[in-house]
C-alpha cells in the first residue's frame, strides 16, 4: 500500500511540475517547442542531475517511458485548458508541495541505497525536490525560486534532518517516508501561509545605486 501511496504522489509532483514549467514558459511567450522543454526540464531535471553525481546510469526517466508520457500529456493539457487551470493555483500549490515532500525522500532514500553519509543524503534529496525548478529559472533568466527568501529549499532540508533522526528512533519505517513528506508539505504551506521567509543580505550601495 505505502509503494502504492508514493507512486500516486510521484506521478503527481510530476505532472504539477510540468504544469509549473508550461507556466513559466508561457509567462516568457516561449514557443510550444521551448514549452515542453521547459516542462520536461522542470519535471526532470533534479532526478537526473542526482542520478548522474551518483553514477545510477542511465537515468531514472530513461529506463520507462511511463515519466516522460506523464510530461508529455500533463504539458499538453495545460497548454490546451491554461485558462481553466490558473484557476486551480491553490490546488497546484498543495500537489506541488505534496510533490516536494516525495521527490525529496526519494532522493535520501536513493543516496542511503548507495551508501552515503546522512548529509550527502539529505543533499541529494534537495537536488531531486529543487534543482529542476533552479535549471528551469536560470534557462528563463530568471532568479532561481531556492535562491530567494521564500521558503522551498529549507523545507526539504528540515524533512531531511527529520528523516534521519526519526531513524534513530523505534518510529515505524513503514510510515517514515510519508511522516517526512507530510512534514515538508506544512512547511512549506504554512510558511506561504504565514509568509515566513528566510533574511535577505544586501549591499546598501548596491540597494542605493
Amino acid at each position: 500500500m505505502k509503494e502504492e501511496i508514493l507512486h500516486a504522489v510521484d506521478i503527481l509532483g510530476t505532472v504539477t511540475f510540468a504544469v509549473s514549467g508550461v507556466f513559466a514558459a508561457m509567462q516568457k511567450k516561449l514557443d510550444l517547442f521551448g514549452i515542453m522543454i521547459i516542462a520536461f526540464i522542470t519535471a526532470i531535471g533534479g532526478g537526473t542531475l542526482r542520478d548522474m553525481l551518483i553514477g545510477d546510469l542511465p537515468v531514472v526517466w530513461m529506463r520507462s517511458a511511463e515519466t516522460p508520457l506523464i510530461i508529455l500529456v500533463s504539458a499538453g493539457a495545460s497548454v490546451l485548458f491554461r485558462n481553466v487551470i490558473r484557476n486551480f493555483q491553490v490546488t497546484l500549490f498543495i500537489f506541488d508541495s505534496l510533490g516536494l515532500g516525495f521527490f525529496t525522500v526519494l532522493g535520501m532514500q536513493k543516496g542511503i541505497t548507495f551508501g552515503l553519509s546522512p548529509g550527502i543524503c539529505i543533499a541529494l534529496g534537495t537536488i531531486t525536490g529543487c534543482f529542476g525548478g533552479v535549471i528551469r529559472d536560470i534557462l528563463l533568466n530568471n532568479i532561481p525560486l531556492i535562491f530567494r527568501k521564500e521558503i522551498y529549499a529549507t523545507a526539504c532540508i528540515l524533512g531531511g534532518l527529520l528523516y534521519f533522526l526519526l531513524l534513530q528512533t523505534n518510529f515505524s519505517k513503514d510510515w517514515l517516508d510519508v511522516v517526512v513528506i507530510i512534514i515538508i508539505f506544512l512547511i512549506r504551506f504554512l510558511a506561504m501561509r504565514f509568509k515566513w521567509e528566510l533574511p535577505v543580505i544586501y549591499s546598501k550601495k548596491t540597494d542605493d545605486r
